[in-house]
């Protein structure tokens, strides 16, 4: 019966494992010092993600379009992610965490533009950004953005 039951279970474990390791793979960073080093250590440019998580439409869509795809595993391996999210309901991240992600967003996102995508190297500076997504489910843009400074 034991041999049964594990038979059973091994392909919902598998399928478990396999979750696990996705969201492993494309796991968002929020500390800004954090990135910058794991961009020395790993000689990555970084993706700073600007976003409204709870309030911005585009930024929503761009996310179930784009970042939650498996169109974007290969810019999840090339990049270090640094997500930097200005939520409205600041019961949705830590205080802390909302405040450095206002200061960095005083400093590197000056207009408070969401979506924005910044690329930056391991010595913070920026090489590009560009902000918006047209919530049309094209995706283009933003990869052949992407492509330019993988490196």
């Amino acid at each position: 019966m034991k041999k049964i039951v594990f038979l059973l279970m091994f392909p919902l474990l598998l399928g478990a494992q396999e979750a696990a390791k996705e969201k492993v793979k494309n796991k968002w960073i929020t500390s800004y010092d954090l990135a910058l080093t794991r961009a020395t250590q790993d000689k990555k440019n970084v993706i700073v993600y600007f976003t409204g998580s709870d309030w911005c439409m585009p930024c929503i869509a761009l996310k179930r379009d784009f970042f939650d795809t498996p169109a974007f595993d290969q810019y999840a391996e090339a990049y270090i992610l640094l997500y930097i999210d200005i939520p409205r309901n600041s019961d949705l991240i830590a205080a802390d965490v909302l405040k450095q992600n206002k200061e960095l967003a005083s400093k590197l996102n000056k207009k408070g533009a969401v979506p924005m995508l910044k690329i930056i190297n391991e010595d913070g500076n920026e090489l590009d950004a560009i902000t918006g997504y047209s919530m049309n489910a094209d995706i283009k843009y933003h990869t052949k953005f992407l492509d330019k400074y993988i490196k």
